[in-house]
């Protein structure tokens, strides 16, 4: 378990930018993936043991056997979202709830996983015109926000503005302002089951981003966050306790009766 070891992470990456376009893969010779890796690494040392997984891979790098070995998942997708097997999703969606930390960057916005764990569209307004992006902490006392600058500046990256059709978050960290006047909720956290989910938005393949020194710091701070801490891995159970009985809880039975359904047969 991650709370007696390094913490063990996967970095998903679509990868597809990176095999199609020559200007993305001069720009991050080792994928974006590989960036996010680094930075990882990088800040967190030998409390982190880092893997990185891509869609082309075997079940998409994500097979059960993978998740139970991940204690926090980051993900980044974008010209790719529907080639996401449904039941990837499913698998990883199951862990998230079960108590895998999940973290999603910029695109993976519109990833069927993150549009499944939030239940809304997730959709925002947006523009690629090399605006400047100012991150600023709105909550200095988050374990995410610190040692990040204040405001954080990215030179240049892809604009995203409001409205952003997510549930409100159950704790904002950052927003961002642009160029354009835009605004935008841009680090944001929620619990799904005993799970921790944190989407944070700087990251277009068009700009070197997951370079920045500071973006890469709030990554690997997320990834420390999101580290749930439980004996085991498991869903959120209905369990039935009888009166003074707070220890030994009793499998779902059913809305109906014994006699009720006997009867409906």
């Amino acid at each position: 378990m991650a709370a007696t070891g390094p913490i063990r992470v996967t970095v998903w990456g679509e990868n597809r930018h990176e095999q199609l376009e020559p200007e993305v893969a001069q720009r991050y010779p080792d994928g974006m993936h590989g960036a996010v890796a680094q930075g990882v690494e990088e800040n967190l040392g030998d409390r982190v043991v880092v893997r990185t997984a891509t869609l082309d891979d075997p079940e998409h790098g994500l097979s059960e056997e993978v998740l139970r070995e991940t204690d926090v998942l980051t993900w980044w997708g974008h010209a790719a979202h529907g080639e996401v097997s449904d039941e990837v999703v499913e698998r990883v969606h199951r862990h998230v709830l079960e108590g895998m930390g999940l973290i999603v960057l910029h695109s993976g916005h519109w990833s069927k996983l993150f549009t499944k764990l939030m239940g809304t569209t997730c959709t925002l307004r947006w523009r690629a015109e090399h605006d400047r992006e100012l991150v600023w902490t709105v909550d200095p006392t988050h374990p995410i926000a610190q040692g990040v600058p204040h405001p954080m500046v990215i030179e240049e990256d892809e604009m995203y503005g409001e409205f952003f059709d997510i549930p409100t978050p159950d704790e904002l960290v950052f927003i961002s302002s642009f160029s354009g006047g835009e605004v935008f909720r841009s680090g944001c956290t929620w619990r799904r089951g005993f799970g921790k989910v944190f989407y944070f938005r700087p990251g277009d393949q068009e700009y070197p981003t997951y370079f920045h020194a500071g973006v890469r710091k709030v990554i690997s701070n997320a990834v420390e966050w999101a580290v749930t801490v439980r004996p085991e891995r498991t869903l959120p159970t209905l369990l039935r306790y009888d009166t003074e009985d707070f220890y030994n809880g009793h499998g779902y039975q059913g809305a109906l009766s014994a006699e009720a359904q006997e009867a409906g047969r």
